[in-house]
C-alpha cells in the first residue's frame, strides 16, 4: 500500500481496510464514513435518483436510435447530444457523494459540516432539476396550481424555457464553489 492510502492494484482503502472500486462502491464506503446524517441520506437519494435518471436517459437514448435508425448523420448526432446531456445531469448528482468519498478516503478532514454542506449543495441541485423542468411544460400541458405554490409555478410556467436550464447549472456550479470553499 502507498502513502496516499492506495492498494498495489490503484484502488482507494479505506480506514476499516476496505476498499471502493468505482463510484457504485464509493455510495456505501461514503454512507459508512460519514456522520452526517444529512449526507447519509443525501446518499440513498442522491443513489437512488443518479439510477432513476440515467434509465431515463437510457430510454431516451433507445427511443432516439428507434426513431432515427434510418436517417442521416445530423439526426444520429441528436443520439449523442442526448447522452451528453444525460452525463451533465448524472454527474453534478453523484459529485457531492464523490467528493466526500475522496476527502475520507484520503483523511484530508473528518468535518461533519463538509458532508452537511456537500448533502445540501446536492439536494438543491435535485430541487433546481425540478424547478428546471417547469418552465419548459408546453403550455397545453400546463395545469391550474392552487394552494401555497400556485403563484410560484405560475411565475415559473410564464418563464421562457431557456431559463429553465439556469437552475440546474447555477446548482452545478454551486457544489463546486462549496466544495472550494469548504476544503
Amino acid at each position: 500500500m502507498s502513502e496516499t492510502g492506495d492498494t498495489a492494484d490503484g484502488t482507494a482503502e479505506g480506514e476499516d481496510g476496505r476498499s471502493y472500486r468505482g463510484v457504485l462502491g464509493t455510495f456505501p464506503y461514503a454512507f459508512r464514513q460519514s456522520r452526517s446524517r444529512l449526507f447519509r441520506a443525501y446518499a440513498i437519494v442522491g443513489g437512488l435518483a443518479a439510477v432513476l435518471v440515467t434509465i431515463a436517459f437510457i430510454l431516451a437514448v433507445i427511443v432516439i436510435i428507434g426513431a432515427t435508425a434510418d436517417t442521416t448523420a445530423t439526426l444520429a448526432l441528436s443520439r449523442s447530444f442526448v447522452v451528453f446531456l444525460g452525463i451533465l445531469v448524472v454527474v453534478p448528482i453523484l459529485a457531492p457523494v464523490l467528493f466526500v468519498a475522496r476527502r475520507h478516503r484520503r483523511k484530508t478532514g473528518d468535518d461533519v459540516r463538509y458532508d452537511r454542506r456537500l448533502a445540501a449543495t446536492g439536494f438543491l441541485f435535485l430541487a433546481s432539476l425540478y424547478l428546471g423542468l417547469i418552465p419548459t411544460v408546453p403550455a397545453e400541458h400546463q395545469s391550474e396550481v392552487d394552494g401555497m405554490f400556485g403563484p410560484v409555478i405560475t411565475f415559473l410556467y410564464e418563464l421562457p424555457a431557456t431559463v429553465g436550464l439556469a437552475f440546474p447549472i447555477l446548482a452545478a456550479v454551486l457544489i463546486y464553489v462549496v466544495h472550494r470553499q469548504s476544503r
